[in-house]
């Protein structure tokens, strides 16, 4: 295999996991259920959008500022994870606004930051700019996120199988897999402080 490809490969891996990109569309697809198609492609390529300036930016400027700031990646992990548990929370018990299902905006929290570009995502960047290059590092997350916008594109053709009744015990099912995705940061977090 020629080093180049090897190395896309070497970050990709890592990316995809850390990514998930199935995992996410079963999760915006659990997001507004009853938001219009338009809406949630909008809401769709704001968090792409917003996962990539997070990413981007982090990649140039991770490093100066937890050190300017004195943040461990720990620390992030158990932020991030805080504030997912938060969200679930919110969404398992209703506390959402009366309508809110309908025309909520995720995009960009929770959906772009800290599900697409959150902690495992930072912490996969900064060590595969250290291992394989800032080129290669990007180049494979542009390609995840490629992956991830055809699957949200897709998503309302596994909706139509679902029909309103699935997609809203979906919705419930998500909020706890949401609350269980935020214990299991802050426990890393608090395992790695």
């Amino acid at each position: 295999m020629p080093p180049l490809l090897e190395s896309f490969v070497v970050a990709f891996i890592p990316l995809f996991v850390a990514i998930d990109p199935i995992g996410l569309v079963a999760l915006f697809m659990g997001m507004a259920p009853n938001a219009t198609r338009e809406h949630r492609q909008r809401q769709g390529l704001l968090a792409l959008v917003t996962a990539f300036g997070v990413a981007i930016g982090f990649i140039f400027l991770g490093q100066m500022v937890f050190r300017a700031l004195g943040i461990s990646v720990a620390d992030f992990q158990i932020a991030g994870g805080l504030i997912l548990l938060g969200l679930a929370a919110r969404d398992l018990l209703g506390l959402e606004k009366e309508g809110g299902a309908d025309d909520r905006d995720f995009g960009v929290v929770p959906l772009g930051m800290p599900l697409i570009a959150g902690p495992a995502l930072l912490t996969a960047l900064l060590i595969l700019v250290e291992t394989v290059g800032v080129g290669v590092t990007i180049a494979a997350l542009v390609v995840n996120l490629l992956l991830v916008e055809i699957g949200f594109r897709y998503a309302r053709r596994i909706e139509g199988l679902m029909g309103k009744q699935g997609l809203s015990g979906m919705s419930k099912l998500i909020a706890l897999l949401l609350a269980a995705i935020a214990v299991s940061l802050i426990r890393r977090g608090l395992q790695a402080a």
